[in-house]
């Protein structure tokens, strides 16, 4: 176990000025309150916070943040509590490892609602001060190291845990080191015989190469002599989990692996990078479609480095990657490595707050922590932020240049939702790169991305599906609901208008302001919305508005009375109906009074459907309030009706309203009785096709030596066109018989 003095030789290493009582007074208090604890592995427990430290050692980080990794289990695990640390080591230093404690409490590996939940916290925690994330990486990072002595029932979830989580979230903050070696560890438990498959291979193949590496190094060196250019050259190989990965995602052998081994070139300055960019490129040929120049567009992690491909001195592949000395090591430690945390003179709000303004890496954690404002449900939180830390990305412009970074797959609605969700919501089309392209287009690095717009758009549900960030799918989410809420909002201030006219009275929204409480709706469009589900009866909110209201509509008759006349029933419930071959502007008995709600189809403005049996143009129709899915349209003569002849509140007065210039059709069943031939099921399909009707599904009910039928869900115009289609099946010699079929 390291030694009290060994500690703060690890820091003066890098901080010659280091606060040597800080750490003295951390090590002593914690190892005091732990006491005899032991670990799993039978280790004194204080082992493990002197580990953690000992890792943040390596980021060369400052003894505020040594001293809170030194503290981090105190409170969870002893005696200690925050007002005792406040008292000796101040405030800002107590709330830090109070907030540790919290996120030692919380068990991602828990059911999915609770490990997003969890995931929510911990980016919270971070928001307030990065070395939040560095001291848990830290903690995380050696329980992985030790985690042999876990039962072996945790050691598959914890893994698990590690790989979606905290590796991807160690490299979007750039920490490059710690997520390979979390992988690593990771991947050894989640699938032991593929790591060991391929660590042998590996194994082999760097056995294998050895001379090769050392020519090509040797090689480079040269060249670089040759030039007055002072650069180290390094070999190196891909780690296990990362070359798997790619042979899953890309179906490839080992042989067919061209990067297993790379090699990075470390300069001084940025001129140097670009010169020896150049040295290699007019020596050896470069692969087409391999050069990316991350130092002129950094990744959002504030990664930065030049990445080609040569075909090098012995005609193989070389991937080399060009950087700084700098950029090596915010390469390797990511934000950790920036010295806005030596500056911060140990005052952690300070660090944090500043840190925000100064990388990409803590704007994205900024990002993601606004999206927990807008609403989102813990398990699509949960998503959508794994979806964005497993990602790679691409670099898009606008046309005023400006630069915007997506997830690889990204598309112009994603690019518009990146833009403003604005921007997003009001998409109708895109230029890329100049030119019209489908909204669907995958964007490619350096597009040049204009999006057009209408203010009448409303984003289509489907477009969940499509996009691949986060802020877009939640976004997209928002505008389906508030459209669906503003249908039923508007369905339920029809039926209140029609319910007040009934009762003599005039419907306002603001008279149900004062009834809201007395309702249990916390305003007028929840209200509204309620009686447009069906959750709230008109009837309801009449007599909150009108406490003397009395409702004096009468029961339905029952089923055996429908069969003296419809016009009994609807009468009985105070409903009229639009009579075949009218329409709201004709004149005649038959017209439907003012209070009749207007259909125009499924893509009207209302929540509507359809019965099973369909309806169309022409039918007298009626329409039955379902609870939370709006109404649902029967024809008159439907049985199905009989179900709902003892709620007279969910009838509706309906009446067609077909705008001629909008061109849809409606659903209708049909039952046909065909012969049983080669070519009969042909023979009705052309039918259907010759009179511009549309076979939505088709089923085979019954089957006899001589005959099939068949029921046909349809799509027509309208009643006159269904009677038409039905004549002219029956005239087929192909079919014995053809009806509509009404539930």
């Amino acid at each position: 176990m390291m030694r009290q003095y060994e500690l703060v030789e690890r820091v003066q290493r890098y901080k010659p000025d280091v606060n040597e009582a800080l750490l003295n007074k951390a090590y002593v208090y914690a190892m005091q309150k732990h006491g005899h604890q032991k670990r799993a592995s039978g280790d004194p427990y204080f082992s493990h916070p002197l580990e953690v430290a000992a890792i943040l050692t390596d980021m060369h980080m400052d003894e505020a943040t040594i001293a809170v990794a030194l503290l981090h289990d105190t409170i969870e695990d002893t005696t200690a509590t925050r007002a005792e640390i406040d008292e000796l080591f101040g405030p800002e230093m107590g709330k830090l490892v109070e907030g540790l404690t919290k996120l030692k409490k919380l068990d991602l590996v828990s059911k999915k609602a609770e490990q997003a939940e969890n995931l929510r916290k911990l980016l919270l925690a971070i928001s307030e001060d990065i070395r939040v994330l560095l001291v848990k990486l830290a903690d995380r990072l050696h329980n992985m190291r030790t985690l042999d002595h876990m039962p072996e029932s945790k050691r598959l979830r914890i893994a698990e845990e590690t790989m979606d989580i905290y590796a991807p979230l160690a490299g979007r903050m750039g920490m490059q080191g710690m997520r390979e070696e979390l992988e690593e560890i990771a991947f050894r438990y989640i699938n032991p015989e593929a790591y060991r498959a391929v660590t042998a291979r590996l194994a082999e193949i760097f056995e294998r190469n050895k001379g090769v590496l050392q020519e090509i190094e040797t090689a480079l060196s040269g060249l670089f002599e040759k030039h007055a250019i002072k650069a180290s050259v390094k070999s190196r190989q891909k780690k296990p989990w990362s070359v798997f990965r790619k042979m899953e995602a890309k179906a490839l052998s080992f042989e067919q692996l061209s990067d297993i081994f790379g090699f990075r070139v470390v300069v001084d300055t940025v001129d140097d990078c670009y010169r020896a960019l150049g040295a290699i490129h007019t020596t050896w040929s470069m692969v087409p479609g391999r050069f990316k120049d991350y130092i002129s567009t950094p990744k959002q992690n504030d990664y930065r480095s030049i990445h080609t491909t040569i075909v090098g001195p012995s005609r193989q592949r070389v991937e080399l990657q060009i950087r700084t000395k700098e950029m090596n090591k915010i390469a390797e430690y990511g934000v950790a490595a920036h010295s806005i945390y030596k500056d911060s003179g140990g005052k952690m709000n300070g660090a944090g707050h500043a840190i925000s303004r100064e990388t990409n890496a803590y704007a994205w954690l900024r990002r993601t922590i606004e999206q927990l404002a807008e609403g989102d449900n813990p398990e699509d939180f949960l998503e959508n932020t794994k979806l964005e830390l497993f990602q790679d990305q691409v670099f898009c412009f606008t046309p005023k240049g400006m630069l915007i970074a997506l997830p690889r797959g990204a598309t112009p609605i994603d690019f518009a939702y990146a833009v403003h969700t604005d921007v997003g919501d009001t998409c109708v089309g895109a230029k890329v790169n100049g030119r019209i392209m489908p909204l669907m287009t995958e964007l490619k690095n350096g597009d040049e991305v204009e999006i057009i717009r209408s203010k009448a758009q409303v984003p289509p549900a489907a477009w969940e599906s499509v996009v691949v960030t986060g802020k877009a799918r939640a976004a997209i989410r928002r505008a389906t609901k508030n459209a669906i809420r503003k249908q039923y909002s508007g369905l339920g201030a029809r039926i209140l208008e029609r319910a007040f006219e009934r009762a003599g009275k005039t419907f306002t929204k603001e008279s149900l302001k004062p009834v809201l409480h007395r309702l249990a709706r916390k305003d007028i469009e929840d209200v509204l919305a309620s009686v447009g589900r069906g959750e709230l009866s008109s009837t309801d909110v009449m007599k909150a508005v009108f406490p003397d209201y009395k409702d004096e509509r009468v029961t339905v008759a029952p089923p055996k009375q429908r069969e003296e006349g419809w016009s009994k029933i609807r009468n009985a419930a105070g409903m009229l109906f639009q009579m075949p071959g009218t329409r709201a502007a004709k004149k005649g008995k038959d017209q439907p009074r003012d209070g009749a709600v207007p259909i125009r189809g499924v893509r009207g403005d209302l929540p509507v459907r359809f019965a099973p049996e369909g309806a169309v143009p022409g039918d007298r129709i009626v329409g039955i309030i379902q609870p939370g899915t709006g109404i649902t349209i029967y024809p008159i003569q439907s049985p199905a009706l009989q179900a709902f002849d003892d709620q007279p509140e969910r009838w509706i007065d309906v009446r067609w309203d077909i705008d001629e210039r909008t061109k849809e059709r409606f659903p209708a069943r049909i039952s046909v009785t065909a012969i049983n031939a080669p070519g009969s099921l042909a023979d009705i399909a052309q039918v259907v096709a010759s009179n511009d009707a549309n076979i939505h599904t088709l089923s085979m009910i019954r089957t006899a030596p001589d005959f099939t039928e068949m029921l046909i869900d349809l799509e027509v115009w309208d009643l006159k066109h269904l009677n038409r289609l039905l004549s002219q099946l029956k005239d087929n010699s192909s079919v014995s018989d053809a009806r509509r079929v009404n539930g």
